[in-house]
């Protein structure tokens, strides 16, 4: 029966009678072939959102079924690129329509007639089972492409090619399962967007992602496998943090999703990502980096499909072994296309308008994040970091509130620290990670019990900080006592010479774990040494103008991160003035 258009409103066709179509088929819509999907179906009626611009569109314009579900194709050639929302190559898109994409393009992921310099790990007779290594290639100089053996297929090699160049559509081996059936494999494979992808087993987060920026790895550590939101207002530095993320941390790739942002910002995230240096490898880093652009001015219909997109490249590089690092910036804007699909579907709405499948959503999102032991018994762990952008800085609104049931990091960025110039701008009092307990046994190996003393004494400071203030803003700073003083200046010591970070100092932008530990240990020298001294009768004042507390602050700058000996010449130095003012009041 031929599917006929019967009305349209923004990114929603209706299709009025019955018809076989089912729950998420990608459909082409109209004479243009827009790519769409079947979001509702009834009896009499069938709802289809279309990700492409609509515009032009008429009714009773024919719908193309395809008879599969939404669909990603996987291979080589993903890293480097860029994407729009439902994965189709931008840079490829462009070259075939310009610079104003056209409609109707339905371009795949990867080039499948490219060549590849493959090397095979089976031989013909050799049994294979789901999620088993049968080639490799080098995608990028620092990622190996690994090709498993699809879920469900276990059998014998009956044939295979030989080493070399071989395009990406070419059959790489054919596998003769019990049964007698023959299943041919090449490099190209296609997997449902919405559907995860399936493991062996999930496994404790017991190991960290190491970012490199001292508030996180210390304060609100987050787990390889983890979820983290950072909320924030406008001009909090969300997008700036996430990019420090992206740039430092020890994920082995990042997938980095820009979710209704702004042009401007993506084109900022192209420039710098190719300009920038991997730290562990000296290569580009898009050399291990997937970018997903879905800008403001996109269809909303394909901002909603973008955040799965990214999530299911990270599950395929997962399942190769790889820790991938999913960016997404940001949910709020995801929201807001849910928001504004639902309108359109006619739905009821819940709390500010949105969809009453809100936290189910974004529940789906996140809990695909996780630490897994995948088909072929590697470990693997897709990290998924989502940026949240409450409207005035309301952390109560529905997606910030959803958002914290399902993650266990919440890094809460601050607007006033935002304004004093103190980046990262997480407020220490309103964040959280409830994976501190889960790492800790992997930081006291490292580091031994004084890790967790350090780590405890500096929140315990920051903590007793906020408390005082109460007091300093009703009577003042010069009627408190001496040991409360003492608190002050050791956790602005903490604020300016820990916690804030200098994303352009070539030292201070990225700190590495040893280098974090011991500025913690010598700052807690520097308060146990203080408190000496107040108990010999010595004002705070006293010490405070001996300088000790700009020296450790300025310590960040002037010790390299491969020269953390110096901190001991530092501490000596310290030692020296302190022991001159207990000197001068004998």
């Amino acid at each position: 029966m031929e599917l006929l258009i019967h009305s349209i409103s923004g990114p929603i066709v209706k299709i009025k009678g019955e018809t076989s179509l089912f729950m998420n088929e990608m459909v082409y819509v109209g004479n243009s072939k827009l790519i769409g999907e079947v979001s509702a179906v009834s009896s009499n009626e069938a709802i289809i959102q279309v990700f492409e611009n609509t515009t032009g569109l008429k009714t009773n314009e024919p719908v193309f079924r395809t008879e599969s579900p939404l669909f990603v194709t996987l291979g080589p050639g993903l890293i480097s690129s860029i994407f729009d929302g439902i994965c189709r190559p931008l840079d490829k898109m462009e070259a075939v329509s310009g610079s104003y994409i056209s409609r109707g393009l339905n371009i795949p992921s990867v080039d499948i007639d490219k060549q590849w310099d493959i090397t095979l790990k089976v031989k013909p007779g050799d049994k294979v089972k789901e999620g088993d290594i049968y080639a490799v290639c080098s995608e990028t100089s620092i990622i190996e492409h690994r090709f498993i053996v699809p879920e469900g297929i276990n059998g014998t090699i009956k044939s295979i090619c030989s080493n070399g160049m071989h395009a990406a559509k070419d059959i790489i081996c054919s596998i003769e399962d019990d049964k007698g059936n023959i299943q041919d494999l090449s490099m190209v494979s296609r997997w449902p967007l919405r559907k995860a992808r399936n493991v062996n087993r999930r496994l404790p987060p017991k190991v960290p992602l190491i970012t490199g920026q001292r508030v996180i790895d210390t304060l609100y550590p987050i787990a390889k496998g983890g979820t983290a939101a950072i909320p924030g207002g406008f001009g909090a530095g969300k997008t700036m943090l996430q990019h420090q993320l992206a740039k430092w941390s020890d994920a082995d790739m990042i997938v980095y999703i820009g979710c209704g942002e702004r042009g401007n910002e993506m084109t900022q995230v192209l420039e710098e990502f190719s300009e920038l240096v991997d730290p562990k490898t000296g290569k580009s880093m898009l050399e291990r980096t997937i970018l997903i652009a879905n800008t403001s001015n996109m269809p909303v219909a394909a901002r909603e499909a973008s955040i799965y997109s990214g999530v299911t490249l990270a599950e395929y590089y997962r399942d190769m072994g790889y820790h991938v690092a999913v960016m997404a910036d940001s949910t709020s804007r995801w929201a807001e296309a849910l928001r504004e699909i639902s309108g359109r579907l006619e739905e009821m709405p819940a709390e500010e308008g949105f969809p009453a499948y809100l936290p189910s959503r974004l529940s789906a999102f996140y809990e695909r994040a996780g630490l897994y032991e995948t088909l072929g018994s590697r470990i693997g762990s897709v990290t998924i970091i989502g940026a949240v952008s409450p409207q005035g800085n309301d952390f109560s609104e529905p997606v910030t509130q959803n958002t914290k049931r399902f993650i266990r990091c919440f890094w809460a960025l601050d607007k006033s620290l935002a304004y004093a110039r103190h980046y990262p701008a997480v407020n220490w009092n309103m964040s959280y990670s409830e994976y501190a307990g889960e790492l800790q046994e992997w930081f006291i190996n490292k580091f031994g019990n004084e890790y967790t003393q350090y780590r405890n004494e500096m929140i315990k400071l920051l903590a007793e900080e906020a408390s005082l203030m109460d007091i300093v803003k009703l009577i003042g700073a010069d009627l408190l006592a001496d040991e409360q003083k003492s608190v002050l200046d050791i956790t602005r010591v903490i604020r300016i010479g820990f916690l804030q970070q200098n994303a352009t100092s070539p030292i201070d932008c990225y700190v590495p774990l040893e280098k974090q530990f011991s500025m913690m240990k010598y700052t807690s020298m520097l308060y146990v040494k203080t408190k000496e001294l107040l108990k010999m009768q010595i004002p705070q004042s006293a010490i405070r103008d001996s300088g000790v507390y700009e020296l450790m602050i300025k310590a960040k700058f002037e010790i390299p991160n491969d020269n953390i000996e110096k901190f001991s010449q530092l501490w000596d130095e310290i030692k020296k003035k302190l022991d001159a003012v207990a000197e001068n009041y004998k």
